[in-house]
């Protein structure tokens, strides 16, 4: 089993309701962005000292949002999410939105992010210290 980090805890508004009278697919992608800038915090590699610290920062190159199951008002919802491979340039990572008092998965979201040299505007090799600390996300739990 892949070792899974909680990254977000929200609620379904009504708001976010489409004449379907259930949450939009336009409201899931902030909700599976916000987990994602939570996500590098989470592993140990925030935002904010990438840049400093390795010279680079991350963008990213695909998401792709897969819809499971619907979630109304009121729902409770976690994400959750996972590394799940590591290129020479890039990590890939596997989100799920569960409901949060069932635990039913009502959406996957599967993301690549390039290592990405601000001063080149390209991308750039991943840092060993960077692989090195994903590394210790992947295997077994």
């Amino acid at each position: 089993m892949t070792k899974r980090l909680e990254l977000l805890r929200g609620v379904v508004h009504p708001w976010h309701h489409d004449h379907f009278g259930h949450m939009n697919v336009r409201h899931y992608a902030p909700f599976f962005d916000d987990a994602t800038y939570h996500l590098w915090t989470r592993l140990g590699l925030a935002y904010r000292d990438m840049q400093a610290q390795h010279g680079v920062h991350l963008v990213t190159a695909q998401a792709t949002t897969r819809f499971v199951q619907e979630l109304t008002a009121g729902d409770l919802i976690v994400i959750d999410g996972c590394v799940e491979k590591l290129g020479t340039k890039s990590c890939s990572f596997h989100l799920r939105m569960l409901h949060a008092d069932t635990g039913a998965l009502h959406a996957t979201y599967d993301l690549v992010e390039v290592i990405f040299d601000p001063q080149t505007r390209k991308s750039a090799p991943m840092p060993a210290a960077v692989r090195a600390q994903l590394e210790t996300w992947m295997g077994a739990q």
